[in-house]
Parts: structure tokens; sequence; C-alpha cells
């Protein structure tokens, strides 16, 4: 298969995906959570667990890219093998419907579908020319966010009406697994180039060696872990009766799900153009402002408008942020290495997700949630700082992939 001829397979596939897994990413967003505070009144434990089961994907991605690459499978065989499994893990707790099994089933279909993160981004690489990369990837966001949107109205309005029609979204989650897992043993792909060493953690050597790799990494995860304490806690603050705003799901939908989605719906294509074309370091500091800003409007406004405001510009953040998270190993890796760099951010990335809603509810419980939001958004502007000295290292860079900077 020609490299043009890959490209166009590839990129006709991912819309077709694109829209389960739209709808996969209310299930993490939104409507798990929604669920467990709702139906099963969980704990903070069982919430910050839930808040959590993306991140432990992460967190074994460095495994999965380990054993995919010993297996000698595609990188889209691997990626097929984590659909499937999501299949049967969000199904059992729509067929048996006790919280424990729900937990588990929500923590393993999650974590499936972001451990599948860096075998994707090594397709992309494969597949996608450099210059095409950002706007391959955000066209088919765009089906992407509005499968979320709608489905979010739709959902929210179900579990309004009665919230113990959560079994059918179960049911929903499940087909749109299989559906993607359909699809994705058709993206033409490679086997992952094997370094003859199955320690999953050998990508940390990168971090050793690779000092930009390293400083940014760094930042990530100042940032991310303050970003990543808050974002659960929006549906925390707005199903609680604690914190007096107690609005309906469908109003929940609206402000976590339906205004983000629509505000990414409607900037994607922007922020794939910049990818392409802006110095990275200064589009993530963009998209670091808007996160912080987004955090104080959304927690301490305590009112309508402000609700609105901060999940508009959480929306302008998330459309940037989602994309400059996936490819940016993208223009600093080796081309036969992005899948190893990109194993190593989702490790990290997994390891703040699994450590911040857990720290997050627990002082959620203990301090007052304005608190919390303003002290994140101060460390997202420390971390911010930190990367003003490497702007100059963050033109389009595919003519720097593998080089060393000390």
């Amino acid at each position: 298969m020609t490299a043009r001829s890959a490209t166009e397979v590839t990129y006709r596939i991912e819309k077709y995906r694109a829209a389960a897994v739209g709808i996969l990413e209310t299930a993490g967003s939104t409507f798990l959570l929604l669920v467990a505070v709702r139906a099963f009144q969980a704990g903070a434990t069982e919430k910050a667990l839930i808040a959590a089961g993306g991140n432990i994907g992460m967190l074994s991605a460095p495994l999965m890219v380990v054993l995919v690459e010993r297996l000698r499978w595609p990188a889209a065989r691997g990626a097929a093998l984590l659909a499937l499994i999501g299949v049967i893990a969000i199904a059992l707790p729509a067929l048996f419907p006790i919280m424990p099994l729900y937990v588990l089933g929500s923590v393993v279909a999650m974590a499936c579908a972001n451990g599948m993160v860096p075998l994707m981004t090594q397709i992309y690489q494969d597949n996608y020319a450099p210059r095409e990369r950002g706007r391959f990837y955000s066209r088919a966001m765009i089906i992407r966010v509005a499968a979320a949107v709608i489905f979010a109205e739709v959902a929210g309005r179900l579990l309004t009406d009665n919230i113990g029609l959560y079994r059918w979204l179960l049911v929903v989650f499940a087909l749109c697994f299989a559906f993607s897992a359909f699809w994705l043993v058709r993206i033409p792909s490679r086997p992952l180039t094997d370094l003859g060493s199955r320690n999953p953690l050998r990508g940390l050597k990168y971090v050793r060696d690779d000092r930009l790799f390293r400083n940014t990494l760094v930042v990530w995860m100042l940032m991310g872990f303050a970003n990543l304490m808050m974002m659960p806690l929006r549906v925390e603050y707005l199903a609680n009766p604690r914190y007096g705003l107690m609005l309906s799901a469908q109003q929940i939908a609206l402000m976590t799900s339906i205004i983000p989605n629509l505000t990414r719906l409607v900037l994607s294509p922007v922020w794939g153009w910049l990818f392409d074309r802006m110095n990275f370091f200064v589009l993530r500091i963009t998209v670091n402002m808007a996160f912080g800003i987004g955090i104080v409007a959304f927690f301490t406004g305590a009112s309508l408008p402000g609700l609105i405001i901060g999940s508009l510009v959480f929306g302008v953040a998330f459309s940037g942020g989602d994309l400059a998270w996936s490819l940016w190993v993208t223009k600093f890796a080796p081309a036969s290495r992005v899948a190893d760099y990109m194993s190593v951010h989702t490790f990290f990335t997994g390891l703040r997700g699994v450590l911040a809603p857990l720290l997050a509810f627990q002082l959620a419980s203990r301090l007052p949630i304005e608190t919390l939001g303003v002290t994140c958004a101060v460390i997202i502007a420390g971390a911010t700082a930190l990367l003003l000295p490497e702007i100059r290292y963050g033109r389009p860079a595919s003519d720097q992939a593998g080089v060393v900077r000390e």
C-alpha cells in the first residue's frame, strides 16, 4: 500500500470511528461519574476510582506497547484488542447492576479506551505526513465532538427522567467499543520496531537523555495534576447537594459535555491548523492559560453565568489540549520511537491521573471547592511559566526528531 493510500484509508476509518469515540468520551467525562453519584450514592473512593479509570489505562500504556511489540502485532490490532476488552468490561455492569461491578467495569473500560493512545499515535505518525497530521486529526475530531454533543443531550434527558435507564447507556457504550474494534483492525499499520527489551519502563531512558522531553514532562506533570484534580470535581460540584446547585442530569450534561464540546466543534479545525504551523510551546502556553481561567470561572462563580463561561473556556482548552496532548511527541520523537515516547508521556499522565482524583475528592470533603480551584489555577500558571525558556525549541520540528537536547 502506498503512503498516500494508507493516509486515505486511515483517515476514512478514523471518521467512521469518530462517532463511537465521541460517545465513549461522554462516559468518561460525565455519565459514569454521574451515575455513581445519583444511582449508587458512591463514596469518595468509588468516585475517585471511576474518575481515574482512563488514567489507569495510560499508566499501563508502556506495558501494552511492549506486549504488542513482543507479539509482533500491527499497532491497530493491539488497539482493537483493548476495545474488545472494553466491550466486556462495560457490558457486565449493564447485566449485573451492583456497585462493585459497576466501579470495576467503569475503570477497566475507560482504562482500555485510553490504553490504546500510544498505539494510535504511532499509527498517526506512520500514516499522516507531518504537515497534515493536525489537519487530519482535527477533522475526525469534529465528528467525534458532534457525536458527543448529541449523545450527551439525549442521554442527559433520559437520565433526568429516570436515572435507572443508565443500564441502557452502558449497552450503548459497549456497542461503541465493539464498533471501534471492528474498524481498528482495518487500519493499515505495522508491527512496532523491536528494541529487544521487554522492560515496559525502558522508555524512561528518553527522559534521562532528552533534556527537552524531560523538561516538558515536568511542566506537563505540574499542570496536568492540577487540571486532573478539578475535572472530575465538575460533576461532583454540580450534582452533590452539599454545594447547593443540584442541577438535573440534563443540566450537568450541558455544563460538562455539551457546551465544552460545541466549543471544541467550532475550534478544532483552528487548533489543527495552528498545531501544524505554530510554535508548539506558545500553543501549549495558550492552552494552559485557558484551563486556568476555566477552572477559576467554573468553580468560583457559583452562578449560571459563571458555569457557562467556565464551560466555554474549558471547551477552548479541551479543543487545543486534546490535539496537543495526542500529537506533540510526533514533533520531537524519532519516527520509529513515537510509540515509546508516547508511552512514557501517557505513563506519567496516568500516574497523575490516578493520584489527582483520589486527592481531589479527599480534599473536597475538607476544603471549600473554590479554594481548591484557585490553588490549582495558580499551580497551572506556575507550570506555564516554566515553559517560557523552551519557546525557542517549539517551532514545527519534524526535522528535529531524534535530536538529544542537552
